[in-house]
This record gives structure tokens, sequence and C-alpha cells, in this order.
């Protein structure tokens, strides 16, 4: 049996209905709320069809029907048309990136995390980017004193490591230049892996006469890229889910926050692929998550995907509205890195 246009139609009210209201509605309410020009006996009939088909859910309490995650899915799909941002929102969200100043990544990513959770009232995770998926973009040796060099390791990923080296005599900056260059002319573009023994002999003869220095870089270098750094989760508005009635049952709000809590899963729960992924219920296939949506996406520095941001909610979500708004905040933050990081920097 195929699903119609009929079907379609009183399908699409029943999800907006209960996205707005968290009700289960009945095939009366259908007929007087929407002007759908069929009796209600008609769509009680179409309703249990649909239930049939698995794209509604009959609560045990009620007579009304809610959609399932099959009826979510399908109106995801199919259905489902964006919503635009209001001149308001687009200007909120770029203000609120714009103004974040020349600060390190991770930095920049709590904040954004921040805007996305105001905006859609769910949690919005980050993952950041991975230090083992990233090469050298650019070293700096800056003098603090007469025994202190800092090290400033800029990855391609946007990361900043910073390092104080213990030397045994004091270099002035000109001669710290010299040798930044050095170290920019050997180690740019390379990750962890390629930092091999040729790399190192080869830094080795440059650095001659500055053995103190060599021999300090090398350990940071290797602990600054080591393999065992993860990416960094971020969450903003984990008590978002409070003001959904879904969660007002104490067992499933404790289990939300159990998943939470678990940054392993969390960082599994976004697996965007490209594009923005929506993936509803037991679509996530992680333990906790049974009953939540999720959408996420990429984001780029100079079109190099970097990390993953996402929100996660109660299936019964404004998909069209959040996935609108998912898609304006990463523009703006693939943007600001974009300013921050430029490609030939």
């Amino acid at each position: 049996m195929g699903i119609d246009e009929r079907k379609v139609k009183i399908l699409q009210a029943i999800i907006d209905y209960y996205v707005d209201t968290a009700e289960p509605i009945g095939s009366r309410t259908i007929a007087k709320k929407y002007n759908l020009g069929i009796s209600s006996a008609t769509i009680r009939n179409e309703m249990a069809d649909l239930e049939d088909m698995g794209y509604l859910e009959q609560p045990h309490s009620s007579s009304g029907r809610k959609p399932s995650n099959k009826g979510y899915r399908l109106y995801v799909d199919k259905l489902m048309q964006l919503s635009g941002l209001t001149q308001e929102e687009e200007l909120f969200i770029r203000n609120k990136i714009l103004s974040i100043t020349l600060q390190e990544i991770n930095t920049i990513l709590k904040q954004v995390t921040g805007v996305l959770s105001d905006l859609t009232k769910l949690t919005c995770i980050v993952k950041s980017p991975s230090v083992q998926k990233s090469s050298i973009k650019y070293v700096q040796l800056v003098s603090i004193d007469k025994n202190s060099i800092l090290l400033v390791i800029i990855t391609d990923n946007g990361i900043i490591k910073n390092n104080v080296i213990r030397i045994n005599k004091n270099v002035n900056q000109d001669v710290l230049i010299k040798l930044s260059n050095i170290l920019n002319t050997r180690l740019k573009n390379l990750n962890c892996d390629q930092i091999n023994l040729e790399v190192i002999n080869n830094l080795k003869s440059d650095l001659k006469g500055y053995d103190d220095i060599f021999n300090a870089i090398i350990p940071v270098l290797y602990d600054s890229l080591s393999s065992t750094d993860k990416s960094e989760i971020y969450m903003e508005g984990t008590t978002n889910i409070f003001s959904y009635p879904e969660y007002n049952d104490i067992q499933r709000a404790r289990e939300f926050l159990s998943l939470l809590d678990n940054k392993e899963k969390v960082s599994n729960l976004l697996d965007s692929g490209s594009g923005i992924s929506v993936k509803i219920g037991n679509e996530n296939y992680i333990e906790g998550a049974e009953d939540c949506s999720v959408v996420s996406t990429i984001y780029s520095i100079n079109g190099k995907p970097v990390g993953e941001i996402g929100v996660i909610g109660p299936t019964r979500m404004h998909y069209s509205k959040i996935i609108s708004v998912m898609a304006n905040v990463v523009k703006e933050l693939n943007s600001i890195l974009n300013i921050i990081y430029p490609e030939d920097g």
C-alpha cells in the first residue's frame, strides 16, 4: 500500500501538531484545525492505514496518534520545507560569531556551541579538530627571558600549542626569527609521522651551534603532535531538555544526562559524512539515544573538514528550523575560521 497525497497531508498535519504541542491528535481535531476537505471518519480510516504502515503510533493512554520514527524520517526526507531564518536571526548569528576575537580554535568552538544551543533550545555538541590528523602550518620562537623561549606551533586545523623551553644562554630575537624560519622551512606541512630521522638530522645540521634549542624542540614537537591527543568534545545547553515534556519522566531525563556524560558515545553520535545529517531515534545505534534525534554537520578551514557540530534532543523537534539554523551557524563559523587561519598564513 503506497502513501498517497491525502495520507501525506494527514501525516504532515499530525507531525506539525505534535511537534508544536507534544500531544497526540485525533481525527476530529485534524478535521477542525486543518482544512483538508475530508470528513473526520475518512481521516480516522487514513490514520489507521498510516499506523499499519508504521508512520504513526498510538500511545496507550490516548485515542490520538503521534508520529513514529518512520513518520519523522519520511517528513525530513520528502515533506519538509526548510524555514528560512528571519533577518534578525541571521544578524544575531553573524554578529555573535564575528564578535569572536582572534583566539585559539577551541575557544571559538565553545562560543559557537553556546550560540547554536541558544537558538535551537537543544543540547549542542561540538567535536574539536584532532591533533592526530593535523600537520604543522607555522612555528615561531619567542623570547621570554634569558633562559626561556616560547615555542608556538600552529597546525592546519587551527590548533595552537604553546610550550616553554629552557636554554643555557641568552638568544636575541633576531636569531630566534632566523631559527623560526629554519624550523618552518623544514617542518611546514609535516605531520607527526613525517618527522622522520632524515628531517631531524637536517634540523640538527641547520641548528648547529644551538644544540640546547634543538634538543628541547624535538620532544616538544612530538608531544604537541602526539597521536594520543584526541578531539575534545564541548557541550552547551545540557539542561535544555527539561523544557520538553518528554523529559518530565525522571528516568528518561536521567538516561539522557547519562548519555551526555559519556564522551565516547557522544562523539559517535556525530557522524555526519558530508552535508547536514539527520539521524532519528534508533538510527543512532548508540545505547541511550534510541529516543533522540541528532542533527549534525562538519565545519571546515579553507575547505578542509576539521570537526563536527550537532544538536541532540527529542525526536519531536522542529527539524526544518534547526537545519536552517545549523546551516547558517556553520556557514558563519567556516567564514570566521578562514579569516583567522588563512590558507597562505
